[in-house]
C-alpha cells in the first residue's frame, strides 16, 4: 500500500497539518482566480492581501494537527468544535480581525479530522474511507449543527432569502461537492497531462459553475450568483485549460467578478479541500510551497 510521508514521532497528524497547509497556500498562489485574492492582486477585497493569508495559513498550522490526532482518537464533535473556534480566535488575531479562513477551518478541519479517523495508521486512504468517517463519525452531529445557525450571520440571511445551502449543508452531506465535482475536475486535468496548476484551475471552475456560494449570494445577491455560475459554465464550455487562450477567459471574469464586487470565497475553500483530499489519497508534487510553511509540523 502507498505510504504518508513519515515525521515521527507523530506521523500522521504532522502529515495531514502540513498537506492542509500546502493546500490552502497552493489556493492562494493559484491565478487567474476570479474575485479572489492571490499573489498578483487582492480580487474584489478591499481589507485583506496576500500577506494577511500567508499569517492567518501559518496560525492554522497547530490546529490541522491537533483536529486530525482528535480524529484518530475517535473525539465528539463538541472537541471538533472546541478546536475550530480556537483556531478562530488564532487567525483572527494573525490577520488583525479580519476573517481569511473561517470557511477553510471548519470544512478542511473536519476533513482532516475524517482522515485522522479513517487512517490511524501510515498507509493513504481513499476518498471513499474519508468521506465514510466524516459521516460514520459525526454525520449525526453536523446535520443539527447544520439546523442551529446563528440569525444574524451572512451565511443564515442568504439561506433564508435564497433558500440556498452553505458550508454547514456541505459538510452534513458529506462533502459532495468536494468528492463529487471538485475532485473529478483536478483528476481529469491531472491525468490528461496539464499539470497541478491547470488541474486546480479547472477544479476551481467546475465548483463555480455549480455551487451555490453563499459569500456570492451576500455580495451580489441572485443576480451576482447566476454571473458567477455562467462564468463557470462558459470556461467549462470552452474546454477549461485544454483551451489555448483560457488564462484570458479566466482574466476576463476576473475583472468583471473584481468590478461588481463577487468574492466566490465558499468556491475558494472548497478547492483547497479538494485539493487537502488529494495530496492525502494520491500525493502531490508541488515544489512552489514556502519551505517554512511547507515543512511537517511535529510536536
Amino acid at each position: 500500500m502507498r505510504q504518508l510521508s513519515s515525521c515521527q514521532p507523530d506521523s500522521l497528524p504532522g502529515t495531514v497539518a502540513r498537506d492542509a497547509v500546502r493546500s490552502l497556500y497552493g489556493e492562494l498562489r493559484l491565478y487567474p482566480k476570479p474575485g479572489l485574492v492571490s499573489m498578483v492582486d487582492n480580487g474584489s477585497h478591499h481589507d485583506m492581501t496576500a500577506s494577511t493569508f500567508m499569517r492567518s495559513i501559518v496560525s492554522l498550522r497547530w490546529y490541522f494537527r491537533e483536529i486530525t490526532r482528535a480524529g484518530i482518537d475517535g473525539a465528539g464533535f463538541d472537541r471538533l468544535l472546541h478546536l475550530g473556534l480556537q483556531a478562530e480566535r488564532r487567525m483572527l488575531a494573525a490577520t488583525g480581525g479580519v476573517n481569511t479562513h473561517r470557511g477553510a477551518i471548519f470544512c478542511l478541519g473536519l476533513l482532516c479530522a475524517a482522515i485522522g479517523r479513517a487512517s490511524p495508521g501510515p498507509a493513504r486512504p481513499s476518498e471513499q474511507a474519508i468521506r465514510t468517517a466524516l459521516l460514520a463519525g459525526w454525520g449525526a452531529d453536523l446535520a443539527v449543527h447544520r439546523s442551529a445557525r446563528v440569525p444574524d450571520a451572512h451565511g443564515t440571511r442568504v439561506a433564508t432569502a435564497h433558500a440556498v445551502g452553505g458550508a454547514r449543508e456541505e459538510a452534513a452531506a458529506g462533502m459532495p461537492s468536494v468528492f463529487e465535482i471538485g475532485l473529478p475536475a483536478l483528476r481529469r486535468t491531472l491525468r490528461a497531462g496539464r499539470g497541478w496548476d491547470c488541474a486546480c484551475t479547472d477544479a476551481f471552475f467546475a465548483l463555480l459553475a455549480a455551487v451555490d456560494d453563499t459569500t456570492v449570494y451576500h455580495r451580489g445577491g441572485a443576480g451576482g450568483a447566476a454571473t458567477v455560475r455562467a462564468h463557470g459554465l462558459h470556461f467549462l464550455a470552452i474546454g477549461g485549460t485544454a483551451d489555448p487562450r483560457w488564462r484570458t477567459t479566466a482574466l476576463v471574469s476576473h475583472r468583471l467578478f473584481v468590478e461588481r464586487r463577487l468574492s466566490p470565497g465558499g468556491v475558494a475553500d472548497l478547492l483547497a479541500a479538494t485539493c487537502l483530499v488529494q495530496r492525502v489519497t494520491h500525493g502531490v508534487t508541488d515544489t512552489a510551497t514556502p519551505r517554512r510553511i511547507a515543512e511537517p509540523v511535529c510536536p
